[in-house]
């Protein structure tokens, strides 16, 4: 099952990195259950390790990551323009 999430995960990736809506490019090494509802998506990326997902079965989870990773990298918008500037 987690297998599916992690396709969905690098499609979506895929998709904001094209329409320039994350810095740069990521690819979804691992998604694991950590919970009841709660998921993280692991990156091998030095500058995002990884994203915490809440997804319920039922939703989709494109939408669910897509926000959790959006919320999480406008959060550290700073700090990733600096590294990009390096």
């Amino acid at each position: 099952m987690l297998k599916d999430q992690k396709t969905e995960a690098q499609q979506t990736l895929d998709e904001l990195f094209t329409n320039h809506l994350i810095p740069f490019k990521l690819i979804a090494h691992t998604v694991e259950s950590v919970g009841v509802g709660d998921y993280i998506v692991l990156f091998n990326d030095s500058r995002l390790y990884s994203v915490d997902v809440v997804w319920n079965q039922g939703e989709d989870f494109k939408d669910a990551f897509r926000e959790s990773l959006l919320d999480l990298l406008e959060r550290r918008s700073g700090y990733l323009r600096k590294r990009q500037g390096s």
